[in-house]
């Protein structure tokens, strides 16, 4: 029993070196992944579509692999492009966690919760309207503006403050020229730019390879520097503006107990929160269609 003290000594010297586990939250997204320079590209019936989703399985794990190098962590990738059954599960890294589907009331950041030490945005487009952005656009095409507490917002900028209410910082976001300076208008965080739209339809690339070594690398400097994030402040109660295509839209919208009519294509609505507003952006967007 004389060497009790170094025992105990070695196995809280051991616990101390031994890295503490992080969790991340990866939503990706398509239209901004590196080497995706056309529309047909992003839909299932089009064109090089499975190159496409090469293209996104390929980012997310270089993603991955760049966090779990800094150390330990759980990491939930959740896909958020169209159907969000885009990524190739199979080729994904296998020490991550997979959320597929687009029928989920949060969508883009379904799951995410107060417990995620981080979130990463992959291969995000602008906002609907932004000039010279690629196949910009706000949830669907339905919607021409969409504002939060008085800002106008992508999904990116959406997704953020629901991050940023859970306390949850942006650690990265990659996407198109005017994605990277749309979210840094609104949140400091690092950014991956991975091309340059030609109008809204074609865009000027960088090459794959290039785009993956900027990812890896801002991935790595991000995670070494987790300590330092700040999630986006959000003030509550939570007001949102949504400006729809057509005022038949905003008619059936005005259903929803508590909406009102800002004018013939605007609605607006007070929730209590950024978890409360979400859905119901969401069902408007992704319901109210025809």
């Amino acid at each position: 029993m004389k060497n009790l003290p170094f025992l105990l000594l070695f196995i809280s010297t051991l616990c101390y070196a031994q890295p503490k586990s992080v969790k991340i939250f990866i939503s990706v997204d398509m239209e901004g992944i590196g080497g995706i320079g056309s529309p047909h590209m992003v839909s299932s019936s089009g064109k090089d579509y499975d190159t496409g989703r090469k293209l996104m399985t390929a980012e997310v794990n270089t993603v991955v692999k760049a966090i779990l190098e800094t150390g330990p962590a759980t990491i939930v990738v959740n896909d958020s492009h169209g159907d969000m059954q885009n990524l190739l599960h199979t080729e994904l890294d296998s020490r991550v966690e997979y959320i597929q589907s687009n029928i989920k009331p949060w969508g883009m950041v379904q799951n995410l919760d107060a417990t995620f030490d981080g979130i990463i945005f992959i291969g995000y487009h602008a906002m609907a309207g932004a000039e010279n952005g690629f196949l910009a656009h706000t949830g669907s095409g339905t919607v021409k503006g969409l504002w939060i507490n008085g800002t106008e917002v992508g999904e990116g900028g959406l997704n953020a403050m629901f991050a940023g209410e859970m306390g949850v910082p942006v650690l990265l976001a990659s996407g198109d020229k005017a994605f990277a300076e749309e979210i840094s208008r609104l949140i400091a965080t690092r950014t991956v730019v991975t091309k340059e739209a030609i109008g809204g339809s074609a865009a000027k690339l960088l090459h794959p390879d290039v785009v993956n070594k900027a990812l890896r690398e801002q991935t790595l400097a991000a995670m070494k520097d987790l300590k330092n994030a700040k999630a986006l402040a959000v003030k509550q109660p939570v007001t949102f503006n949504l400006k729809v295509d057509q005022p038949t839209r905003a008619d059936v919208a005005m259903g929803i107990p508590g909406m009102k009519r800002v004018d013939g294509y605007t609605i607006s609505y007070e929730s209590r929160n950024m978890k409360e507003a979400y859905p119901l952006i969401r069902i408007i967007y992704k319901y109210i269609s025809w």
